[in-house]
């Protein structure tokens, strides 16, 4: 069927075929939903018959999912959280491509007898991982944050910066990689053959001053420049432009660090997430972003199974197993061994050669360039697209199977289990809790703000608590806030054994998904009868699960009842419920009043003699300049969260005036009520001039 709306069509039979095959494998073949995106993608591809979408289309479209789900990770990164890795990322990528990418050279030239520059590029496609596959696995797992997705995002950064480097690299390599085949090298790269050493280096420095020089401009402007354009977005109060400029900033930022740079889309749209990471308005513009990232992500497994040839699997099934081995398992066993050579915990070890245990689009952008130069033929692409498809489904497999391999390996080998005793920051508590605190504790198991506010909350309250959370960087702040705290998964009994569990009072868990499911298995298996209170602003999946002594406590419904406890109190009170927005103008004028004060009371005479001449001077001082109205103080005391506003309301007096309690008079006839804002400066204004007139003798 010939389509005249071809951007339609594709979206249509796109999403509606991944809907359908994505409901088929989450409820009846208890696969991920992304196995039904990808079988999606090969019925509507072109070597089934049937619906046909466009491949161009969902190609670019991809793309655009890439750029989305990069941004959105950067948004959750700092340039701190990055170079915190950089000791473990950039040698481990380096060295685990450079193994792959051997690895399948020598299988390609050996057993099929491929030419040396065939048998390269082939090596070269295995070594790179799919971003989008590795974060999707990541995140739905609640690895994104924690020091383990860290570190393989930061692995993702330095693999996608070599992988630009190829792809600049092989037009000018290609004469020399495949002298066999002029006629094919001709057009792309005549001249490419007679390049000197001399040339490589200036093509090689080129590409690295490309990179520095974005990441420069990303760290010098747009650091300052893309924040204060999201502030002044925000303030307009309108929801569409705000979510326009984060559209606008991800993939203008990504398309201008590919056009002008030359580096890949998704690098550019990290960096463009990294730096916008440090406003206000970040967490806001993840939210906004986050539907648009699961659509174009859809499109991406959809695109990669448009471009699979199925009959690859009955022409050629032995060299797609080669394909498989190598990344399933030589790329995987290279992560590994790297990160336990680098001193890092078993568990780390485990997590990152799983994420990497698949590639993507980065394997086909390459065979597709290496294709235009005689480098590799439609045979080596059907291979590629095969052993992607293929791993990308069999991915959440090798997560499943890793804690068993680790348990497996920490019986069978002593370097194994040394390994498994290497502790990650926050993994373990600290030596100087008090045993006291460990006896009885409420378990806290919670994520994001929320969960990391209640947590402070509950601590300031006196409550004897053990956080556990995926969030390093949450954890160490709770943590300095001395709060006790492990940074791991809790549905791992291991993380809950050293949480003293066996001896808590009650677990609190701040999770409806099917992953506090699993974590509430693990808490019966270490103490059965322990009671647990999902806290939730859904109870989600926990109605359709038969659960003995686990309650629920709805956040909307506490919030609605604390917020009209503040509203009532604040009404009893005659004030207005809340506290004053800290702005920028009323913290400076505080902070002047403060330095004008303490400046005064350094001038207060030693003698209670005052010299004749500063007579006429005290008593030129204007009173009415204590007088004149100023912006009433903002500091630290007085500016809370928003959950601790309702502990300043309901510090407030608690009598009222009749007329001020009296509902039914009408609104004309109330007394007018002073504010706290203007009794607080009433307060102030008599008190410094009591402090002003002269003491008696």
């Amino acid at each position: 069927m010939e389509h005249g709306l071809p951007l339609i069509s594709t979206l249509v039979i796109a999403f509606s075929l991944a809907l359908v095959f994505g409901f088929i494998a989450e409820r009846f073949l208890k696969s991920p939903a992304l196995v039904g995106y990808l079988l999606a993608g090969i019925a509507c591809g072109q070597y089934t018959p049937g619906v046909f979408a466009d491949p161009a289309l969902a190609h670019q479209l991809s793309e655009i999912g890439v750029m989305l789900l990069m941004f959105g990770v950067g948004l959750h990164f700092s340039v701190k959280d990055l170079m915190s890795v950089k000791g473990i990322a950039l040698p481990g990528a380096v060295l685990q491509m450079s193994i792959a990418s051997i690895l399948g050279m020598f299988v390609a030239h050996l057993f099929w007898d491929w030419s040396w520059g065939q048998a390269l590029v082939f090596g070269m496609s295995l070594s790179c991982a799919s971003t989008v596959v590795l974060l999707k696995a990541l995140d739905v797992r609640g690895l994104l944050t924690s020091s383990d997705g860290r570190i393989a995002v930061g692995w993702l950064v330095v693999e996608d910066i070599a992988t630009v480097l190829i792809l600049v690299l092989l037009p000018p390599l290609a004469g020399i990689l495949a002298p066999e085949a002029p006629d094919a090298v001709a057009t792309a790269g005549a001249s490419a053959a007679s390049l000197s050493g001399e040339a490589l280096l200036v093509e090689i420095g080129r590409t690295i001053v490309n990179v520095v020089a974005f990441v420069a401009v990303m760290m010098l402007v747009g650091r300052k420049a893309l924040p204060w354009l999201m502030a002044q977005v925000a303030r307009t109060g309108s929801r569409e432009l705000f979510t326009l400029f984060v559209l606008a900033a991800a993939l203008g930022v990504a398309y201008g660090a590919a056009e002008i740079f030359k580096v890949s889309f998704a690098l550019g749209a990290f960096f463009a997430g990294m730096v916008m990471r440090e406003s206000a308005f970040a967490h806001r513009a993840a939210t906004e972003s986050l539907p648009l990232q699961d659509a174009f992500a859809v499109l991406f497994f959809v695109g990669c199974g448009m471009l699979f040839d199925w009959h690859i699997l009955f022409e050629s099934p032995l060299e797609v197993l080669a394909v498989l081995f190598i990344v399933l398992f030589g790329k995987a066993a290279a992560a590994f061994g790297l990160v336990v050579l680098l001193r890092y915990p078993l568990g780390t070890a485990l997590t990152v050669s799983a994420a990497l245990s698949q590639i993507g689009e980065f394997s086909f952008i390459l065979v597709a360039q290496a294709m235009s130069l005689g480098l590799a033929d439609q045979n080596t692409m059907n291979l590629i697209v095969g052993g992607a498809i293929i791993s990308i489904a069999l991915n959440p497999v090798m997560f499943a199977v890793a804690p068993r391999v680790g348990k497996y390996l920490t019986h069978r080998f002593a370097w194994a289990k040394a390994a498994a005793l290497r502790d990650a920051p926050f993994e373990v508590l600290p030596e100087e809790v008090e045993a006291e605190r460990l006896s009885g504790q409420t378990v806290l198991v919670a994520e994001g703000p929320l969960g990391e506010r209640f947590a402070r909350r509950l601590f300031d309250k006196g409550v004897e608590l053990v956080v556990v959370t995926k969030d390093v960087a949450a954890a160490g702040r709770l943590s300095d806030a001395g709060l006790s705290v492990l940074q791991g998964d809790a549905s791992e009994a291991r993380v809950l054994v050293l949480a003293h569990l066996a001896t808590a009072g009650r677990v609190l868990l701040m999770d409806a998904t099917p992953h506090g499911i699993r974590v509430l298995d693990s808490i019966r298996s270490i103490k059965a009868d322990i009671p647990v209170t999902v806290v939730s602003d859904t109870e989600g999946i926990w109605t359709d699960v038969k659960t003995e002594n686990v309650r629920f406590l709805s956040i909307e419904e506490a919030a609605a009842e604390r917020m009209t406890e503040t509203v009532l109190e604040a009404r009893a009170s005659g004030e207005e419920p809340g506290v004053p927005f800290a702005t920028a103008k009323r913290v400076a004028a505080d902070e002047a009043e403060d330095a004008n004060e303490a400046n005064n009371e350094g001038e207060k005479p030693e003698s209670s003699e005052v010299p004749a001449e500063t007579e006429p001077s005290k008593a030129s001082e204007s009173p009415a300049a204590d007088e004149a109205p100023r912006a009433p103080a903002t500091g630290a005391t007085e500016v809370k969260d928003a959950a601790d506003s309702a502990e300043v309301v309901k510090a407030a007096p608690e009598t009222a005036s009749p007329e001020s309690a009296d509902s039914s008079k009408p609104v004309d006839s109330v007394e007018p009520v002073e504010s706290s804002d203007e009794k607080g400066e009433t307060a102030r204004k008599e008190t410094k001039t009591e402090s002003k007139e002269p003491k008696e003798p």
